[in-house]
């Protein structure tokens, strides 16, 4: 019987620990320095291809991706709702 505890301690002490490590990942996917850091590091491989590319602006032209990026994360938030409710 004792065992069975010690056990079954060992299972919940596993599940709270898994607990903690899912919630501070979904911290971090949530979070707006890891949103600000992708847009830094797209903007800056985006000026760098567009540099090689030989475009006309490549400090212009890499804000679009940058942009797109950050204008997803908002709308899918919006359409994560809509779609739990259903």
């Amino acid at each position: 019987m004792e065992e069975r505890i010690k056990e079954l301690e060992l299972k919940v002490k596993k599940i709270e620990e898994r607990n903690k490590r899912v919630e501070g990942d979904k911290a971090w996917e949530t979070s707006w320095l890891r949103k600000i850091l992708i847009i830094i590091l797209t903007y800056i491989f985006a000026v760098l291809y567009l540099k090689i590319a030989d475009t006309t602006n490549p400090f212009l032209g890499a804000v679009v991706p940058c942009a797109g990026f950050f204008l997803s994360t908002q709308t899918l938030k919006i359409i994560k709702k809509l779609w739990l409710n259903k």
